[in-house]
């Protein structure tokens, strides 16, 4: 695997090295000893799939707050999405700040998100399907969000309005801290 750090802090790009022949190709994507020499969250909670029909659908800008904050490492296995997060750490020199990343099934790309950071995406294609693997257990109480177009943050969505978003992500508030 390859480890590309992003311009937030503690956020990472991980590209497979696939070894490939006339069969295909094999590659880990995950590898607990890589992820700790990279000084990377190892621990694995629980894993989770999001399959999304239209393209256009958005989901988040999803968070667990203290003392139930994730890491999650994101990646498409069907289809593809913008997928997008946000610093949310006060302390943070990449504070308030986000990037978006494509990820696919044709780039086999994966994203690694922080604790303290907003996570969302736009679905690129129909029928897309997002793989997750999170540090933690899923607490419903301590489930919060932010608004998919709050404009302190500025995302800019490929696609702009989403063709489809639960109740519970557009309305989720704007960020306040």
């Amino acid at each position: 695997m390859r480890f590309t750090r992003t311009g937030l802090q503690d956020a990472v790009i991980i590209d497979l090295e696939p070894v490939e022949d006339a069969r295909g190709f094999f590659a880990r994507v995950w590898d607990e000893r890589e992820f700790a020499e990279n000084a990377l969250e190892t621990r694995i909670a629980q894993c989770n799939v999001s399959f999304n029909r239209r393209k256009g659908t958005l989901r988040g800008m999803h968070l667990q707050r203290p003392p139930y904050e994730e890491v999650k490492l994101i990646r498409c296995s069907r289809g593809s999405l913008f997928d997008v997060i946000i610093d949310i750490r006060p302390e943070s020199a990449s504070y308030k700040q986000w990037t978006g990343v494509e990820l696919s099934a044709r780039n086999r790309r994966m994203l690694y998100v922080p604790r303290g950071f907003a996570h969302g995406f736009q679905t690129l294609e129909d029928d897309t399907e997002t793989f997750y693997m999170v540090s933690e257990f899923y607490v419903p109480g301590a489930e919060d969000g932010l608004r998919w177009n709050d404009p302190i943050f500025g995302i800019e969505w490929p696609l702009g309005e989403p063709s489809e978003i639960s109740d519970k992500d557009r309305s989720w508030p704007d960020f306040v801290g």
